[in-house]
């Protein structure tokens, strides 16, 4: 777990804001028993998670694409080509949602905007050496050319939710 307790308490802040204005239909799946705390969730997504990504065409149609997620410091990370039909709709319209899916174990969803990290043209993210680090541990650091090839994106959640209905069979899958 990378969180810091300030990480963990804006991670939780933004849960129970989310689950608290959102619909009473959603509010009747999520319960309290069957969603995770901030540190339960950064103890279940650790690694590589399979996030379907949703991003908008000039049109204002939805486009839905894979991405490795990383969760790190209770937000999204994620990569893709520099060259990539999302990396053009995130530079155009940097909203974004992701969700996270473990069959009926977990669901993760979240709605935010990105930040480009590693921009081919400017200065990148403060904590940019920290996070390539971490990627080149993860990928190989020769996996690719990191200056060239590939363009990485923080996910800033407005909205996150979690479904979990039983979180001793998410943990003991990590097991």
């Amino acid at each position: 777990m990378r969180e810091t307790r300030e990480d963990l308490e804006e991670l939780q802040a933004l849960l129970d804001a989310s689950l608290s204005r959102s619909g009473s239909h959603l509010r009747s799946i999520i319960t309290t028993e069957r969603t995770l705390t901030a540190e339960q969730l950064t103890g279940v997504l650790t690694g590589m998670c399979t996030l379907a990504l949703s991003t908008v065409t000039a049109k204002g149609e939805p486009r839905i694409s894979g991405a490795d997620g990383h969760f790190l410091r209770g937000k999204w990370h994620f990569g893709t080509a520099r060259n990539a039909v999302k990396a053009r709709h995130l530079a155009a319209r940097p909203a974004a949602s992701a969700a996270h899916l473990r069959g009926e174990d977990l669901g993760v969803f979240t709605h935010g905007t990105v930040e480009i990290l590693n921009p081919a043209d400017g200065e990148p993210a403060a904590d940019w050496p920290e996070l390539l680090a971490y990627f080149k541990d993860f990928y190989g650091d020769d996996a690719f050319d990191w200056d060239d090839d590939v363009v990485f994106y923080r996910l800033h959640p407005h909205w996150m939710s979690v479904f979990a209905p039983d979180l001793a069979k998410l943990e003991g899958a990590h097991r």
